[in-house]
This record gives structure tokens, C-alpha cells and sequence, in this order.
């Protein structure tokens, strides 16, 4: 495989404070405030994830002090209110938990945070049990990656691989995570496979080619 793809047991917390279903809910909100988090997982047995709550599984208790209680029902509907009613981790939750492996790359991980609206994911191993937290703010750090080392990942794992020289003579640099590649290249049908390639690497933000066939002089789009 070309280029390095990091997973999410790079970037993710391996620390991560968590509760039983039976923990009370201002234990909750209390952890939630020591630890600096909006969301914790909920486990069982030997920390096997269950579920999740998060600061909107704790907010409809607190609609629900000013509001009268039939025109809470009108309004929130019969889950609203149940969680309004909670009083513990496992009444709270959302369940089942959406959950990520610790082997999936950021990009899959990214999917299915945007597929279930959610701001962090569980990390759980083949049998469930909780090994980790991986946030938004986690898949976006490797867009702070330095520019001096994207080059030197693209040189290393693509360019010398899918355009090595004496037929292909090319040149990179990234800046601001926009890596453009010029020169000569001996095959241009290759270039689609450099841009998906060049891409795939992380902390890229764009690409862009400077590309001539050969001795040609002919220039490729980017």
C-alpha cells in the first residue's frame, strides 16, 4: 500500500473515564465536568460498551423543570420525556453505541461520525470492550502535520514507487497541505493514480500537477 495510513489507535484518548448503567445522574454530570468531556461511554462486565451519554441526553431533565408536564409530552414526545425522568446512566443513554475499531483509518472513522451526527466515537476491540475515545478534534489534527513531512512521505511512498526515475524525473513540495508535483513523467495515464494516491496521505489538503510528458514539454492538468 502506498503512502502511511493512520488509524484511529494513533489519535485517539486512551484514557477515558466511563459508567456503569446504574450510575446516578449527577455522578454523570459531575464526571463530566472533572474530566472536561460532553459524552461517556456506558459499559458493563469487563467494559464491554453499551452506550453513550452525552450532554444532550442530560438537557431534557433541565427543559423539563419549566415546562408543564402535558405540554412537555406534546412537545419533546415520550423519549423526550423519559430522558427528562432519568435518574440513571443506563435510562440516559443512546444505545445501541455507535463505536469505531481501533484499526479503522481516520477516514473511516470520520464516515461514521457523519453518519450518525455524533462529535466522538468509543473505541472498542473485536469483542467490544472499550479501548479508547476518538473525537472530531482528533481526525482533524493531522491536518497540522508539517508540510516538510507530507513531502517526504509522497517522495518516499509514491513518487519513487509509481514515477521513479531514469523515466520520470519529479519534484514535490507541499505548502499549507497542498502538495504539487512537477517535471517529467515517462507514462501520463499514471497521473490519475499519483493524484488518489497523493491525496490518500494524511494531512494532505489538495493537488496539484505541473506535469510534461517526457522530453515533450506537453503539460497535464492537475
Amino acid at each position: 500500500m502506498y503512502g502511511t495510513r493512520h488509524i484511529v489507535s494513533d489519535v485517539m484518548t486512551q484514557t477515558v473515564v466511563s459508567v456503569g448503567r446504574r450510575a446516578p445522574f449527577k455522578e454523570v454530570v459531575w464526571l463530566m465536568q472533572e474530566w472536561r468531556v460532553s459524552a461517556l461511554p456506558v459499559t458493563e462486565g469487563e467494559g464491554r460498551v453499551v452506550g453513550v451519554v452525552s450532554e444532550a441526553d442530560l438537557l431534557p431533565k433541565e427543559e423539563l423543570r419549566d415546562s408543564p408536564p402535558e405540554g412537555y409530552v406534546r412537545l419533546r414526545g415520550g423519549a423526550g420525556t423519559a430522558k427528562a425522568r432519568a435518574v440513571t446512566a443506563g435510562d440516559l443513554m443512546s444505545s445501541p453505541a455507535v463505536t469505531v475499531r481501533a484499526g479503522a483509518t481516520l477516514a473511516e472513522a470520520a464516515r461514521v461520525m457523519a453518519r450518525a451526527g455524533v462529535k466522538r466515537l468509543p473505541v472498542v476491540d473485536g469483542t467490544g470492550l472499550l479501548e479508547g475515545l476518538v473525537s472530531r478534534a482528533d481526525l482533524l489534527d493531522v491536518f497540522l502535520r508539517a508540510d516538510d513531512d507530507i513531502a517526504e512521505e509522497v517522495r518516499r511512498e509514491i513518487v519513487s514507487y509509481l514515477l521513479p526515475p531514469p523515466g520520470s524525473v519529479v519534484q514535490v513540495e507541499v505548502r499549507d497541505g497542498v502538495a504539487t508535483l512537477t517535471g517529467r513523467i515517462r507514462d501520463t495515464s499514471l497521473v490519475p493514480v499519483a493524484a488518489r494516491l497523493v491525496r490518500a496521505v494524511e494531512g494532505v489538503v489538495d493537488v496539484r500537477f505541473d506535469l510534461a510528458h517526457g522530453g515533450s514539454g506537453a503539460g497535464l492538468p492537475g
